[in-house]
């Protein structure tokens, strides 16, 4: 492989302008009503040689903007006029493949006829049999579900024009190695090839070697993020909904402005519009929208004429609203990095600043890894309870009250009050009593929790929608027997939407858990236990137990369930972790094990050197 450049850069002293990169019309129009200015240092890099039809090999960080880096040029060689696959994107989990799509059909979106598929395990096959048929151009997918549908000839790449590895170190480290190889040897030889990675370790280099023909290597430095002020905490969720919650601290929490992060564009408006049926008046700013309503959006934002903005990753890139005092995760990123930019919209400008992440028992492992990339503490958040939020209610109404007191002339409405008093033998007391009670009808003064605590009605479309998606595309034990096994080789990560919003009880469904089959390097020869297997495992990560599952247990081996997308640096360290003096040496595994639904039990230590 021989590099045509290999120049470190950091940053641009001068913007550089996207027309001056040689993008078509169409896409500059997009990505223009996006909010993109100018193009960042990896972008400017990127998009020429790949507009010129050569190979790029590129390190840089997630977060450096490397999806138009790709997106944009690729975007540019496809012909909507063929209904078939002409760029496909491999991505290491399912939340980074449903981020990269959204974002390409934002890039894309002034291209008549452009579809975009997104393959990914977890997901019934159905609505994934659907796009492709329909002659999406852009498929972006996880390894394994992509390897799937090449072995079931519904996905073909005779016409793929260019084809991207996103992530390729974290998809090595998470043991894609093979899959990508198998897959990248089924492309056509003309195929452009793009690898973008964080860093170049032996295996990646020697993919880029076998792979890449002579590619351009562009190398983007790290940048160094200055430590801004803002305390950082985590709710897990559980006993009401999401959006009980965010009700909770839009009216409980003193906040200048707030900027809520959801992932889809849909999430977007659906959360807004509930917020202003609670009360709280919120602004949608997504994809959908052109450039002057962003623009209207913002400037609502910066004069205080709106306080509450609810966003995607993608058009909130470069958000700079010094007002912002509070950053809440509603939905958990697609990769780690990003975490970083969406807690960065606040504390700026030297201001102090909060971020809440609304995290599932299932992904509180995610913390460390946010720890070590903002250098900081993430603190579990006490969620206002109903007896501080009526306090609160009180309090408000209180202050209402005394102000009309104060501010308005109140003769007429003494002279009415004192002959109602006169003509029902009433109290002054009972009849203002009876005032306030009407007043308060709409949002009680003394709220009650819920008996049945309500879901949100997202979580209750999605799951209806899988529902009978499973229905339509069962086809007996043989098939399904298959779909569990490509889907552990899926995308490794345990997020399922916003479908388990519901309140934990004691006991968790085991059926709403996306499991991945992991083999560990110890066994009953070794004296180990169902129990060492579960604590070593809990108690190193912090991965609630009952999210443990089926553990067999065999001679010198232990096969084990556990969630898909356990961080690559998570995942490397529960490989040293010792139980009965045997190191795990965790690796995944296609074997296929039967859930015995094991009851989740309180975490046991491992003895880890005895």
């Amino acid at each position: 492989m021989t590099d045509q450049s290999n120049t470190e850069n950091t940053e641009n002293t001068e913007a550089v302008s996207f027309d001056s990169l040689g993008l078509p019309k169409d896409l500059l129009s997009a990505i223009t009503s996006i909010g993109f200015t100018s193009a960042t240092d990896i972008q400017v890099q990127t998009i020429p040689p790949l507009l010129a039809g050569k190979d790029v090999l590129g390190e840089a960080q997630t977060g450096t903007g490397k999806t138009a880096a790709f997106g944009l040029p690729a975007l540019a060689k496809i012909d909507t006029s063929i209904k078939k696959p002409q760029l496909m994107v491999l991505a290491p989990t399912r939340e980074l493949a449903m981020q990269v799509a959204e974002a390409i059909e934002s890039f894309g979106k002034n291209m008549k006829g452009l579809r975009v598929a997104t393959l990914y395990g977890g997901q019934s096959y159905g609505p994934q049999f659907q796009q492709l048929e329909r002659g999406a151009q852009v498929v972006v997918g996880t390894p394994g579900r992509l390897m799937d549908h090449l072995r079931r000839k519904s996905l073909k790449l005779d016409d793929l024009r260019v084809c991207v590895l996103d992530e390729a170190d974290e998809m090595l480290n998470m043991g894609f190695l093979e899959d990508i190889q198998w897959i990248l040897d089924h492309l056509p030889k003309a195929t452009q090839m793009c690898l973008f990675s964080a860093t170049m370790p032996p295996a990646i280099r020697k993919i880029a070697n076998r792979f890449l023909k002579d590619p351009e290597h562009i190398k983007i430095a790290a940048l160094k993020k200055s430590k801004a002020n803002i305390t950082q905490y985590a709710w897990k969720v559980s006993g009401i909904s999401k959006m009980t919650a965010l009700e909770r601290i839009a009216e409980t929490v003193e906040f200048d402005a707030m900027l809520i992060f959801v992932r889809t564009r849909n999430d977007t408006v659906d959360v807004a519009e509930k917020l202003e049926r609670a009360g709280y008046p919120a602004l949608a700013l997504n994809g959908d929208m052109n450039q002057a309503q962003r623009e209207r959006c913002i400037t609502q934002m910066k004069s205080g004429q709106s306080s509450i903005l609810v966003a995607t990753d993608v058009v909130a890139r470069g958000l700079d609203i010094p007002r912002i005092s509070h950053v809440i995760n509603y939905d958990l990123p697609g990769d780690n990095e990003a975490y970083v930019h969406r807690i960065g919209r606040t504390g700026r400008a030297g201001r102090e600043g909060t971020a809440i992440s609304f995290v599932r028992p299932r992904e509180m492992y995610s913390l460390r890894h946010y720890e070590r990339l903002t250098s900081g503490t993430v603190n579990m958040y006490e969620l206002p309870n109903i007896e501080e939020l009526g306090k609160k209610r009180i309090e408000r109404a209180r202050v209402e009250i005394s102000t009309i007191v104060s501010d308005k002339d109140l003769t007429n409405m003494r002279e009415i009050i004192e002959a109602m008093a006169a003509e029902s033998e009433l109290s002054m007391t009972d009849l203002a009593a009876a005032l306030l009670y009407q007043k308060q009808l709409k949002q009680p003064l003394q709220p009650k929790e819920d008996p049945k605590p309500r879901r949100d009605t997202r979580d209750s479309r999605d799951n209806n929608r899988d529902r009978s998606s499973r229905d339509r595309n069962d086809r007996g034990g043989r098939d399904n027997r298959r779909d569990a096994r490509s889907d552990s080789r899926g995308d490794r990560n345990g997020n399922r939407g916003s479908r388990d919003d519901r309140p934990r009880k004691e006991k968790v469904n085991r059926n709403d858990v996306d499991w991945q089959t992991y083999r560990l390097e110890v066994g009953k020869d070794h004296g180990a236990r169902p129990g060492d297997i579960v604590g070593a495992i809990a108690n190193e990560i912090s991965l609630d137990s009952s999210y443990i599952g089926a553990i067999n247990l065999h001679e010198k081996h232990t096969f084990v369930q556990l969630p898909k997308g356990i961080p690559a640096d998570l995942f490397n360290q529960l490989k040293s972790v010792r139980v009965r003096r045997q190191p795990l040496a965790i690796t995944t595994s296609d074997e296929v094990i039967v859930s015995q639904n094991r009851t989740p039990r309180r975490a046991e230590r491992a003895p880890r050197n005895n």
